[in-house]
């Protein structure tokens, strides 16, 4: 049987291959990686029924266009919500489609949030580097050799066919976002700041920066005061934490995160919450919340009983009572005008 693609045909700058993460190394100074919204990532996983940390496609600012080269690829998208169109026709986001070849998906711009994800059946037959297919471009590792897709790239199927044939299907009920301040455990250095500081990062709304990436989302605000030197010896960075350098603004270390760092990290964003944190756009605002341990063990798990309940709600695309506003523009819903005259 021949090889079967995927055929990027265009896409915005950070468009990248990502999975769960390559994880086990970083005491080595190798960074995790893997998508910014493990969540909604996870999703997308789950309603094709592959494992949730199969590696798929992560899809930034920007759009991003495909052409399949394969007799068959079932893919299935969430995250973001964005226009989506298969030759050209709308189809509701949260949806699990199965495409032929010759066919071309459209995603535009996102309508809100910045990450989203295609997964696709089987995953993606590139070649594992220290045990994961995670793209890490500041160092070159993982994904389509190491960097961020461009037009023209041709990504190869793991799967050529996804056997049976099945229905498209759309979540009837997507994920309901959590609102409020984003959640997050204090320490392991609070000792570092005065109370005054840790007021203000606690009570001040802080602006996303233009300066954020996928390493950190820099955050703009007033300065958080520091009680001792804003310098320690080095330790080890996990997704979410908050560093403070000597400037006093917050940095949120994200997916691409440095193994270890040498700032004080005044908090540490919970695990149900850094997906929401890193669907936060380019000045967005951003408050945070302490809360207790205990409280970070049961809001993961309302998120996985979140996910469930989502997954849950799959209905056929043609009787999901789902209205697509772009869906319903591109239908001509009038057949024809008559005075009432015979």
């Amino acid at each position: 049987m021949s090889a079967s693609f995927l055929l990027v045909e265009h896409c915005g700058p950070s468009t990248t291959v990502q999975d769960a993460g390559r994880f086990g190394y970083q005491r080595f100074g190798v960074t995790p990686a893997g998508p910014m919204d493990p969540w909604s990532f996870r999703l997308a996983n789950r309603m094709l029924g592959n494992p949730e940390g199969e590696a798929g496609l992560e899809v930034g600012p920007g759009g991003l266009g495909l052409a399949v080269e394969a007799p068959r690829v079932r893919l299935a998208f969430a995250g973001a919500e964005r226009p989506l169109r298969i030759d050209g026709r709308p189809v509701p986001w949260w949806s699990a489609l199965s495409l032929r070849a010759g066919q071309r998906v459209e995603l535009g711009p996102s309508a809100r949030g910045v990450w989203s994800y295609v997964a696709i059946r089987g995953g993606l037959a590139l070649a594992p580097v220290m045990g994961s297919r995670a793209t890490h471009t500041l160092t070159g590792l993982g994904g389509l050799e190491g960097r961020a897709l461009r037009a023209g790239d041709r990504l190869p199927l793991a799967v050529p066919v996804a056997e049976p044939e099945e229905p498209d299907l759309v979540l009837a009920a997507p994920p309901r976002g959590e609102d409020g301040p984003v959640r997050v455990l204090l320490g392991p250095q609070e000792a570092w700041f005065t109370e005054a500081g840790i007021a203000t990062f606690l009570g001040a709304e802080w602006r996303v920066s233009a300066k954020s990436d996928r390493m950190g989302y820099r955050l703009d605000g007033p300065p958080v005061e520091h009680a001792r030197s804003p310098n320690i010896v080095s330790d080890g960075i996990v997704f979410g934490a908050v560093q403070v350098p000597g400037s006093g603004r917050p940095i949120v270390l994200m997916a691409d995160r440095q193994s270890t760092g040498g700032y004080p990290k005044i908090a540490t964003v919970i695990g149900a919450d850094v997906g929401r944190l890193a669907q936060v756009p380019i000045g967005g605002a951003v408050r945070f919340r302490r809360i207790a341990f205990d409280e970070a063990r049961a809001a993961r798990r309302a998120a996985r009983a979140e996910l469930e309940r989502a997954l849950a709600s799959r209905r056929p695309l043609a009787a999901s009572g789902r209205l697509d506003p772009d869906f319903l523009l591109s239908v001509n819903l009038v057949s024809g005008v008559t005075t009432g005259e015979p």
